[in-house]
C-alpha cells in the first residue's frame, strides 16, 4: 500500500466530532477511491460505496424527496446489509454524475446518523447543474499525484533520512554525498514515473519503465475521453491539451495560442484553459507585472505557461525516448521544460498558486512564490552553469521590490552563492523542492 500524505487529512476529518461531509476532488487516477476504501477498512464497521458511473441505477435513490429518511431507505437497498448509526461510512464516488446527491448532502449531514465522503474527477467543470450546493455542510480536500516525498517513501527512503535532509535545507548546508546521490537517482526516476499511483506501484513492483509507460498512456487516453465527454468546446480543449508538451519544449515555455491557430485569441480560449485547470489536468502559471504581494492582482491573464498535472504523463506524452534521456541526463531532451513541470506540480501540491515573471528589462524568473512575509523567486537550472542567472540578479537588485532571498534549483548539492545581511541566493538540489512550503521557506537563513 502506498503511503499518502492525504491519509493524515482523513484522520483529522474523522477525529473532529463535528465533521461535515468530506468532498475529495482531483484529477482522474490520483488515488482518491483507493485511499477512501483503505481508510474505511480501519475506521468503520460498515462501508457502503456507490459509484454513479459504474452503477448509474443508484441515481434513482435521489430522484424523489431529498429528506434523510427517504434517501437512507433507498441507499439501504444498495447496501444489502445493516447500516449502523455512528459506525458507517457512505462513499458517493463520481458524484458529478448525480447532482441531486450533492444537494442531498445537506440533509444527510443534518441527520447525523452516518459519515459521508463524496469524490469526483470533474467537480470543477460545468457538466450537470447541481440544484443547490450544500454550502456549510462540506469540507473540501484536493488530492494530487504522489509528491516526490511520497515517491521516496514508496521506494524505501525512511522518514529519518528525509528529516535529516530537511534540516540541511533549513540551514542551507550540503547533504552527505551518499544520500545526495541516492536522492538524485530516485529524483530522475520520479521524473519518468511521476506520481500516478498505478504507475508508481508498477515501478516499485517491477522497475519496468515500459510497463509504467503503458499505464501512463492509458491515463492520457482517459483524459482525452473525459474531454470528449465533459468539455463544452471539445476541439479547443483537446488542442490545448495536445499542445502542452510541445509548448514546454520551447525556450521560454510560454503557451502561444498562434501555434493552435493564427486567428486564436485568449478571450475565445480562456474558458478552455480554465476547463483543463478545473479538471485538475493542467496547471496554469500566470505572468505578473511585478514581484510584489499580492501577486494575484498583478497577474496577466493573457500570458501564461501551462504544465501537465503529472511529470510522468509529460514524459509519456513527449516524442522520442524521453524517459531514457531523463535517466541518463541527456540534454538533447528539453530538461528545463520537464524540470519546470515537476516544480509546478510539487508547488501546487504544497498549496501555492503558480506565477512567473518575464519583462524585457529584467528577463524571465521561472517561479514567484507568495509567502506570508513577501515573495520568493525560484530559478530552475538544468545545466552546470546554474550560478549564472542575470535575470535573477537584476530582480534582486531592485530596491523597491525588497526581495531578501532567492533559491536556485540545480543538479548539485546545497551551497550559498551570495549572502549579505539583506540578501541571500542559495543553490539547492532539485529534490529539495519537496521542502518548499510557506512554513519552511520562512525558516531559511
Amino acid at each position: 500500500m502506498l503511503q499518502r500524505l492525504a491519509q493524515s487529512r482523513l484522520e483529522q476529518w474523522h477525529d473532529n466530532p463535528h465533521h461535515r461531509a468530506l468532498l475529495i476532488d482531483g484529477a482522474r487516477q490520483v488515488g482518491k477511491t483507493y485511499l477512501v476504501r483503505q481508510f474505511a477498512k480501519t475506521h468503520y464497521d460498515t462501508f457502503l460505496e456507490i459509484n454513479f458511473v459504474s452503477t448509474p441505477s443508484a441515481m434513482s435513490a435521489f430522484d424523489g424527496d431529498l429528506d434523510a429518511d427517504t434517501i437512507i431507505a433507498n441507499l439501504s437497498v444498495y447496501a444489502n446489509k445493516p447500516l449502523k448509526p455512528g459506525h458507517t461510512l457512505i462513499f458517493l464516488d463520481e458524484i458529478q454524475e448525480c447532482p441531486r446527491a450533492r444537494t442531498a448532502i445537506k440533509f444527510l449531514v443534518e441527520d447525523g446518523r452516518f459519515d459521508y465522503i463524496e469524490s469526483g474527477s470533474m467537480l470543477g467543470v460545468s457538466y450537470k447543474q447541481v440544484p443547490s450546493y450544500p454550502v456549510g455542510y462540506e469540507q473540501q480536500m484536493t488530492m494530487y499525484p504522489l509528491t516526490l516525498r511520497e515517491f521516496l517513501w514508496a521506494n524505501g527512503i525512511q522518514d529519518s533520512v528525509i528529516h535529516g535532509v530537511k534540516e540541511r535545507y533549513d540551514n542551507l548546508s550540503p547533504v552527505p554525498v551518499a544520500i545526495h546521490n541516492r536522492l538524485m537517482k530516485l529524483f530522475r526516476y520520479y521524473m519518468c514515473v511521476g506520481g500516478m499511483p498505478d504507475a508508481v506501484q508498477a515501478f516499485v513492483d517491477t522497475h519496468d519503465l515500459n510497463a509504467v509507460r503503458d499505464i501512463q498512456t492509458g491515463i492520457l487516453r482517459l483524459y482525452r475521453q473525459d474531454i470528449a465527454k465533459y468539455a463544452d468546446n471539445i476541439m479547443h480543449v483537446q488542442s490545448i491539451f495536445d499542445q502542452i508538451p510541445s509548448q514546454l519544449d520551447k525556450k521560454n515555455k510560454r503557451f502561444v495560442l498562434a501555434d493552435i491557430s493564427k486567428s486564436a485569441r485568449m478571450q475565445r480560449y480562456a474558458s478552455d484553459f480554465m476547463w483543463l485547470a478545473d479538471a485538475g489536468v493542467a496547471l496554469p502559471c500566470r505572468n505578473v507585472t511585478q514581484p510584489v504581494t499580492p501577486l494575484k492582482i498583478n497577474e496577466q491573464h493573457n500570458l501564461m505557461k501551462v504544465f501537465l498535472c503529472d511529470i510522468g504523463l509529460l514524459a509519456a506524452s513527449s516524442m522520442g525516448a524521453a524517459q531514457q534521456k531523463i535517466l541518463t541526463g541527456d540534454l538533447s531532451v528539453n530538461w528545463g521544460g520537464f524540470l519546470e513541470n515537476f516544480i509546478a506540480q510539487e508547488l501546487t501540491a504544497h498549496g501555492f498558486e503558480l506565477y512567473y515573471y518575464d519583462k524585457a528589462r529584467i528577463g524571465e524568473i521561472d517561479f514567484l512564490l507568495q509567502l506570508d512575509d513577501g515573495v520568493l523567486p525560484l530559478e530552475a537550472k538544468s545545466g552546470k552553469s546554474y550560478t549564472t542567472h542575470a535575470a535573477l540578479n537584476k530582480l534582486m537588485a531592485v530596491e523597491e521590490w525588497n526581495l531578501p532571498k532567492a533559491l536556485v534549483l540545480c543538479g548539485d548539492n546545497t551551497s550559498v552563492e551570495h549572502e549579505t545581511e539583506q540578501k541571500v541566493i542559495a543553490d539547492i538540489p532539485w529534490y529539495m523542492t519537496m521542502f518548499i512550503t510557506r512554513s519552511a521557506t520562512r525558516q531559511l537563513n
